[in-house]
């Protein structure tokens, strides 16, 4: 099926009945599916059932699919839910809403201040594109907690935008762009020692410091 033909029209296709349509969609967004599973899981086993059961699922429920979002942004929304459950059953957790998973708490999602800076010459989301660095991001984000990996995930890796990635994850945009800000920080932070330029670190003074009379 061309690849010209877009989403919208691949998903009626899909509803009348017709297969292929659903497979081309399949095809479409598998690789990413599965990328996005990867990085969430970190495991490639759970990585491709999370994929699998997304396109199950998304072809059980293709009718409740409204197009209020971007199609991709609704499959984002079913593989993330389904990482999630995983995800909980690995702690011995019940399994929770996203909704539920990602609000905030005890305000945990201030603003850090790095006590490690150093200055750039380009952006986690810059590196993220790079194949030299990826692995060293790879190993970074695996380190962010869950929230704000997500969030980093869906608006500066897979490229939605921050309205697009508050659908998926059911926040608001406003929290979306808070985490989204913590990510960057944390990850700027835990990326400084290799790839900032050494001739401009600055280890932050503690706040508690005072200076000589």
């Amino acid at each position: 099926m061309s690849v010209d033909v877009n989403d919208a029209e691949l998903v009626e296709r899909a509803r009348a009945g017709d297969l292929a349509a659903f497979e081309a969609l399949t095809n479409r967004y598998e690789r990413r599916i599965y990328t996005l599973a990867m990085r969430i899981l970190g495991n490639q086993h759970d990585a491709e059932d999370v994929t699998q059961q997304t396109f199950l699922n998304a072809l059980e429920h293709l009718e409740d699919f409204r197009g209020d979002s971007s199609f991709a942004t609704w499959l984002f929304r079913i593989a993330t839910n389904a990482a999630l459950k995983i995800i909980r059953k690995r702690r011995g957790l019940d399994t929770v809403s996203l909704e539920q998973s990602t609000e905030l708490q005890d305000g945990s999602d201030t603003i850090p201040h790095p006590e490690y800076i150093a200055d750039w010459r380009q952006t986690p989301d810059r590196l993220a594109q790079q194949a030299e660095t990826r692995r060293v991001l790879e190993q970074a984000l695996a380190e962010l907690d869950e929230k704000h990996r997500l969030v980093f995930l869906l608006r500066d890796v897979e490229g939605l935008s921050i309205r697009e990635t508050a659908e998926a994850l059911g926040l608001t945009e406003a929290n979306v762009k808070v985490r989204l800000l913590r990510a960057r920080l944390q990850l700027r932070e835990k990326l400084t020692h290799t790839f900032g330029d050494p001739e401009r670190r600055l280890i932050r003074a503690h706040r508690h410091e005072h200076k000589p009379h």
